[in-house]
């Protein structure tokens, strides 16, 4: 894990020698932000390399620092791994920012569109950044950049869960508390947004061009056909889960119910049937 964050820094002071902020705060007037959330390994990364096919986007791409996230591209704000990164984050009321936080103001506003339009093809009218801690950011975020659209994808807290397992020493209860405790942060905050829109990884998996028609229609931006391939890589990590845990299961359960009601709120279960189907029509924007 500390090597992760290592890496990360490092990166991120490599890419600040190599490309300065934006001498001038570039005009935003008639541009759209479009901020990618959801944590880490729920299928941000594909997401906003699909956005950036969009013929007027303009993303954080083939930037040096994990994964293109903009959190590592910016000083105006702590990244997610100032409070141990993945499977950890959450837990720090710190790492929670909202409108009333004393990172909001003008100095600092300007400082973060100097940072990330160094970037961007300035040319664009829709700019696209993506980081796991956007998930329970939305309130700050909202307040510091213009005309800005969330877009948070949730993905099953056990794959999510399996997928970070080597980057902290969290147990699985603890990584399993994690993802509860962000999307109870997320959904508070975003409770009477018209900003956001929500969905699985699971139906994202199983659609992406539905997914993207819902992504543009909430932007106001017009409709593309990606090129891109998705896949659904939930399978073996709910394999993993069942030779791992399952003999367990019922000691889980009695820590993390299966009627949670932020995981029944997403048509999760940690047992059998994992996901229930049907469920992004009705489960968006909170």
């Amino acid at each position: 894990m500390l090597g992760w964050i290592r890496n990360a820094t490092k990166s991120g002071e490599r890419l600040r020698k190599w490309r300065q902020p934006l001498s001038r705060v570039p005009v935003v007037e008639n541009r759209k932000f479009v901020l990618i959330g959801g944590l880490h390994r729920s299928g941000t990364t594909i997401l906003h390399q699909l956005l950036c096919d969009h013929p007027l986007a303009s993303g954080l791409q083939d930037t040096g620092v994990p994964r293109d996230e903009g959190q590592h591209l910016q000083s105006v704000f702590p990244p997610a791994h100032r409070y141990g990164g993945p499977g950890e984050f959450a837990f720090h009321l710190d790492a929670h920012l909202t409108e009333n936080t004393e990172l909001i103001n003008l100095s600092n506003r300007d400082k973060l569109l100097r940072e990330w339009g160094a970037y961007y093809d300035l040319e664009k009218s829709v700019w696209l950044e993506k980081s796991p801690p956007n998930l329970i950011r939305s309130r700050f975020l909202r307040q510091m950049l213009p005309n800005t659209t969330f877009v948070f994808i949730v993905r099953h807290p056990i794959a999510v869960s399996l997928a970070t397992e080597k980057w902290t020493s969290n147990t699985i209860i603890e990584r399993l508390l994690h993802w509860l405790t962000a999307h109870t942060i997320m959904l508070e905050d975003i409770e009477s947004a018209d900003d956001c829109l929500v969905f699985r990884y699971e139906d994202f998996v199983d659609d992406p061009g539905k997914v993207l028609d819902l992504i543009c229609n909430t932007a106001g931006i017009d409709r593309f056909v990606a090129s891109r391939k998705v896949e659904d890589r939930n399978r073996d990590y709910l394999l993993d889960w069942q030779r791992q845990y399952g003999p367990e299961i019922e000691t889980l359960q009695a820590i993390l119910p299966v009627t949670n009601p932020v995981m029944e709120h997403f048509g999760y279960s940690l047992s059998e049937p994992f996901v229930q189907p049907d469920v992004m029509g009705n489960r968006l924007n909170g």
